[in-house]
């Protein structure tokens, strides 16, 4: 092959995909923009840097993000060995050291001898064999020339990112460690660890004040993130946007209490922040499920009326940006090959998968099938039995007309046969087949 495969954006999807193209045998070059041009929300030069969160979901075989991770892990994903190998304390969770785990990827990126790595900007769809996986915050030039090629608009929702503490400014008198269940409880999943996260616990009085004073904050106001027609993900709403539902709905939300006690008072709290270890060493922890983008003095002002955060000092603050993504169903096969191209594919969160593990698992299907086209070989669709194979059939076959961005969840698998009436049940039943037929489909090659 003369033409090497260009894949645009270094992400997680983007360099799962330029590692699987390469390990079969394709030259690729891989276009990164950073630090040639910045995106809003990206803090480094690093390939596969993680914005939102440092967790990558849960490993627990009864949940869907634990299954689409042993699926990817039996398909030798390059995202999922970096993960396991910088993942830092996170009860049944994998969660990582954000800068190893973004350190080693471009490590290993630069000196594969299959993969060039060009820092610039690519303003235009380049001619010959190619992946997109420029993710959700595409540039202009690049997002008119994908908007040009589909003849369609981009389809757009807005995202938020929490902030993060230094945790020798959390005050642990307050503050306490547990996981979410008591060690002598039954209801413990299997593989949590106690005291993965420090906790900090409210009364009634606490929590009404905090809400308050969180729905009262003023926000950043940007040009287009305040439209009255902005459509916010569910899956990372900000919490001032969710506490605005009623005053109830943080306390059910991200600050439920459910399976921790307050070893200060021996019951459980009214509600609760929680606060999960963002690197290795420990000095730095992110606020679970705190996404906002409420002005930074207003973050100081509101989160430090968290009890246990009174003096917290913050490495980041959270914000808000806006994430774009292609109309899926209408452009995609499931192998990610753009329709009306031969040798283009799309990766990522721009086809509409969210979860850091869903974007590098697009990545995965296009590098594979993109390889595969190139060496005349057949095309490999996953059985939407599997939760790989259930993403990309739901991407590529929902309705046009209102279709939003899908995380993994057991909800887009096809029925069992004979089905278990408990959830948990039901759910490892999936997971079992899901393997099963992951493993009998022959797509190792």
């Amino acid at each position: 092959m003369t033409t090497p495969l260009s894949i645009i954006g270094g992400g997680l999807a983007g360099t799962e995909a330029a590692w699987q193209a390469a390990e079969r045998g394709i030259d690729v070059v891989l276009y990164e923009m950073r630090p040639v041009r910045n995106t809003p929300a990206h803090q480094t030069d690093q390939l596969g840097e993680l914005i939102c969160s440092n967790s990558l979901g849960s490993n627990l075989p009864d949940r869907a993000s634990g299954l689409l991770k042993a699926e990817l892990r039996r398909l030798d994903s390059f995202i999922l060995h970096v993960a396991d190998e910088t993942a830092v304390p996170a009860g049944g969770a994998l969660a990582v050291d954000r800068d190893r785990f973004a350190a080693l990827i471009t490590e290993r990126i630069a000196r594969h001898p299959r993969i060039e790595l060009r820092r610039e900007e690519v303003k235009s769809i380049p001619a010959g064999p190619c992946i997109i996986a420029s993710g959700p915050l595409t540039a202009d030039d690049l997002a008119a020339d994908i908007a040009r090629l589909t003849g369609r608009q981009h389809l757009y929702f807005y995202d938020a990112i929490a902030p993060i503490v230094e945790a020798d400014s959390i005050d642990m008198t307050i503050a306490f460690r547990q996981s979410r269940y008591d060690r002598s409880s039954d209801a413990v999943p299997e593989g949590a660890t106690e005291g993965d996260y420090i906790n900090c616990p409210f009364t009634q009085e606490d929590y009404v004040v905090f809400v308050e004073a969180l729905v009262a904050a003023e926000r950043i106001e940007l040009r287009d993130f305040e439209r009255e027609d902005a459509k916010f993900f569910e899956g990372c709403l900000p919490i001032e946007v969710l506490a605005k539902r009623g005053s109830d709905a943080l306390a059910f939300g991200p600050m439920r209490p459910i399976g921790l006690r307050d070893p200060r008072t021996g019951k459980r709290p009214y509600a609760v922040v929680q606060l999960r270890q963002d690197n290795l060493a420990g000095t730095l922890y992110n606020i679970v499920g705190f996404q906002t983008n409420l002005k930074w003095p207003e973050q100081k002002r509101v989160l430090r009326l968290i009890p246990g955060l009174a003096n917290a000092e913050f490495a980041r603050y959270g914000m808000l940006h806006r994430n774009t993504f292609i109309n899926s169903p209408a452009l995609l096969d499931p192998t990610l090959q753009f329709r009306g191209r031969p040798g283009l594919f799309f990766a990522g969160q721009i086809t509409g998968v969210e979860g850091y593990i869903g974007n590098a698992a697009t990545g995965l299907v296009a590098g594979i099938n993109v390889a595969r086209s190139l060496l005349n070989q057949a095309p490999i669709v996953f059985l939407p039995t599997t939760m790989l194979g259930a993403l990309c059939h739901y991407i590529t076959h929902a309705d046009p007309k209102d279709f939003q961005p899908m995380k993994a969840n057991f909800g887009i698998l096809p029925p069992l046969e004979n089905a278990p009436r408990g959830k948990r049940e039901r759910y490892q039943a999936f997971s079992r087949r899901a393997l099963r037929d992951l493993d009998a489909a022959s797509v190792f090659a």
